[in-house]
């Protein structure tokens, strides 16, 4: 997948899918030209990449496209770069951020629903932990989209030990049980 000049989106070959993968959210995936997003789950496209500037020179910023299912989710990771959460369409999803600098937990729900408490967007502080998943899914599939400056580095990603933040978060260990990484294809 590559991004052109004017921003619009080079499609990539067609994918082979998971059976789970409904046909609406297998057209997006393919007109978007999403890609399967290793270890955190999901299908991705980077969709922008800043200039390099600064020491090291460092792209300044970059955007990704970011679907998901009911079926998968984007596993419980940190990175070290502030980032932000965008909503786009389909089902809600439900973000949550655990903080262990200052032990605070924070769930957000992403969606369209604004007056029923929906928000359309969300900042991410770089080392806090986090995990999505689509709520109450009724279409099958959430499109979103992540912004981080600067940009990705995957140097930073890191997966958490599910087991170990509960411990550090025990209000939290039944939804951390439930969103251990999951195993690969």
């Amino acid at each position: 997948m590559e991004t052109r000049q004017n921003g619009s989106v080079e499609t990539a070959p067609a994918l082979c899918y998971d059976s789970t993968v409904n046909e609406e959210a297998r057209q997006i995936v393919d007109r978007m030209g999403l890609q399967p997003l290793p270890i955190e789950g999901g299908y991705f496209a980077r969709t922008w990449t800043g200039r390099p500037a600064g020491p090291g020179m460092r792209e300044t910023g970059s955007a990704i496209l970011f679907l998901i299912t009911p079926e998968d989710r984007s596993s419980l990771h940190r990175i070290q770069t502030d980032e932000i959460w965008h909503f786009y369409s389909g089902d809600p999803v439900e973000h949550i951020q655990l903080d262990p600098g200052d032990g605070s937990a924070r769930r957000t729900l992403l969606g369209s629903a604004l007056i029923a408490g929906h928000f359309p967007q969300l900042v991410v502080h770089g080392g806090v932990w986090q995990a999505a998943r689509t709520w109450r899914a009724s279409r099958g599939w959430s499109l979103l989209g992540c912004t981080l400056a600067p940009a990705w580095d995957d140097g930073e990603f890191e997966l958490a030990d599910p087991l170990a933040l509960a411990r550090e978060f025990p209000a939290w260990s039944r939804w951390l049980e439930d969103m251990k990484p999951l195993p690969p294809d």
